[in-house]
């Protein structure tokens, strides 16, 4: 079930109108969960690091073991193609998908050359920059690579995001605040998590329990180019109790702010703005063409 509307989809070398039917009950993608995704976003006629996000699906693949089919180029481009089709102004999200459609002689590793390509368009707005969520803790973590494939943004990943979900809004909060498998935090249930002290901004560093994402990166360095201060570092639960602000960020809403973590009131945003002001002034440098 898809979470936006005006769905197009692009498969088997053609756009078609609507959420079709793409993958078969024998593909291994659904029954062994060898699949990958990425995500972009389309607002105000920009599509900022579209590029990055398709060759990100490519190395997600690869990742995965499943062999990547479409040039990161050509993915940019069909993305393009249909996104000129909506209305001027429209909010879309852009998600290139690979599956493995074989498995290997015993069926559980997917067999190499054997995949599906699909990329998925859906309007959905962008949502409220000043709409701020809440967190909580959870009592799920974040894998390490020798359990899961952290290295790529794979669909096989998501059901303990989901449960990291779950268990908050059950608690009444809006997402987790999420440790990695040695008690620091990696990140949110949904995005990477940032916080502020004393005028400086902070990010959890990158482990390799999660996907540091491109949205993230280039967070960090707009604000640094911008003369600010950016700490990669370890972080704990309580180093985000004793912040001043935090926020998330993602390809979903480029900048969310955080209203409060379990008992904790944020009442600052001053930075969290001008961190989405540096990124969406930023941003205006790539209008679909």
């Amino acid at each position: 079930m898809a979470f936006g509307k005006n769905i197009r989809t692009y498969f088997e070398g053609q756009w078609h109108e609507g959420d079709i039917a793409v993958m078969r009950a024998a593909d291994h993608g659904l029954w062994q969960g060898s699949s990958i995704f990425d995500g972009a976003r389309l607002f105000d006629g920009l599509i900022p690091d579209l590029d990055a996000h398709c060759a990100r699906a490519n190395r997600s693949a690869e990742a995965l073991m499943i062999t990547p089919t479409v040039d990161a180029g050509e993915m940019v481009e069909i993305a393009k193609e249909g996104l000129r089709k909506y209305a001027k102004g429209a909010a879309v999200y852009v998600r290139p998908m690979y599956w493995a459609i074989d498995g290997s002689d015993l069926g559980v590793s997917p067999m190499e050359n054997s995949t599906r390509f699909a990329l998925c368009l859906e309007e959905v707005p962008m949502p409220d920059p000043e709409k701020g969520t809440t967190l909580t803790t959870t009592s799920f973590r974040r894998p390490v690579l020798a359990d899961n494939v952290c290295n790529a943004k794979a669909g096989c990943l998501y059901p303990n995001n989901a449960r990291m979900l779950v268990e908050a809004k059950r608690k009444g909060f809006g997402n987790a605040l999420v440790q990695d498998a040695m008690g620091n935090v990696a990140e949110t249930a949904t995005a990477n998590v940032w916080m502020v002290k004393d005028g400086e901004y902070f990010t959890p560093i990158a482990n390799g329990t999660f996907l540091a994402g491109l949205t993230r990166k280039r967070h960090m360095k707009n604000l640094r180019e911008a003369g600010y201060t950016v700490n990669e570092t370890v972080l704990t639960l309580d180093d985000f109790r004793a912040a001043d602000e935090v926020f998330l960020t993602g390809n979903f809403s480029k900048v969310q702010p955080v209203a409060g973590f379990d008992d904790v009131v944020y009442k600052e945003r001053k930075f969290t703005r001008k961190a989405r002001e540096i990124y969406m002034d930023w941003a205006a440098g790539c209008p679909l063409v």
